[in-house]
């Protein structure tokens, strides 16, 4: 997208609409109209958002691949970069360089019974291959998506989930806290919501992202169910800093996180990650 990856293009905030607390999602629109009718980029990858004098992060990619006009990044209020961000209004500037990572490997995933299993802000970075999900479901057996948090009000793109049920998501949704707070749903952590799977096959495929010991109590239930480690994909996204193999912030075990992920196949970094069984 840049000649040198170092130097950001700059973008236009076009939108800010608040998702949680401390939470939103900010919709870019890139101010040289040449590099907006080519960005392009796959679910799962992620941009470096920077601002000068303060620095950049991170952000995964929150739109669908095929919203081509804008794009947006879902953003929680955690360090110097995001709180600045969050300061920013319709029409204030911000550099993007990216996309970066390897991203979900949604065309491997035709054909078969996906599940998204997503634990908080996970959702932001799994939403794009949901997106495809809804897009082209006739292309997959079935889709489900298992989606948990500690609380209700922090459960991300709640406008969105009628849509994806219309489209044939099965969508089940819980949380940690619910049965003081009224909550007409499941309450649990993720992994309560297992016995909604189908049956694990060779057919079956899971795309997990959340905290790191969600994830892993994902893979340990997972696996005791029958499923192949060679089916179970992950997203490292927490992990990156520069993007470009530079800083090492991201370095786990022989891997770098922020290319050769963040997404990675359970059975790539078994042991890098946490052998779990």
């Amino acid at each position: 997208m840049t000649r040198n990856a170092f130097i950001p293009n700059q973008a236009s905030i076009i939108k800010i609409k608040a998702e949680a607390e401390n939470i939103s999602t900010f919709t870019l629109s890139f101010q040289d109209k040449n590099v907006q009718d080519h960005y392009t980029f796959e679910p799962g990858q992620y941009n470096m958002l920077s601002l000068p004098g303060i620095g950049e992060a991170a952000i995964s990619i929150s739109s669908s691949p095929h919203q081509r006009d804008a794009l947006d990044h879902t953003i929680r209020l955690a360090g110097r970069v995001t709180t600045a961000v969050s300061n920013l209004k319709v029409g204030d500037s911000i550099g993007v360089r990216g996309p970066y990572g390897r991203p979900w490997p949604v065309k491997e995933l035709e054909g078969t019974d996906v599940a998204v299993i997503v634990g908080g802000t996970g959702c932001a970075c799994v939403k794009p291959a949901i997106n495809i999900l809804t897009d082209h479901m006739t292309d997959f057996k079935s889709a489900t998506v298992l989606y948990g948090s500690k609380v209700a009000q922090e459960l991300l793109f709640a406008d969105e989930y009628s849509y994806w049920q219309d489209q044939g998501v099965n969508l089940h949704l819980t949380v940690d806290e619910g049965r003081s707070l009224d909550w007409p749903f499941h309450v649990g952590v993720v992994t309560t919501l297992f016995d909604k799977l189908k049956k694990a096959s060779p057919d079956s495929r899971a795309l997990i992202s959340g905290p790191d010991i969600m994830m892993r109590f994902c893979v340990i239930d997972l696996l005791k169910r029958g499923w192949s480690r060679k089916n179970i994909f992950l997203s490292l996204e927490r992990r990156m800093d520069c993007a470009i193999k530079m800083c090492g912030h991201c370095q786990l075990g022989p891997v770098y996180v922020c290319q050769d992920g963040p997404v990675f196949c359970y059975d790539e970094i078994e042991h890098v990650f946490g052998a779990v069984a």
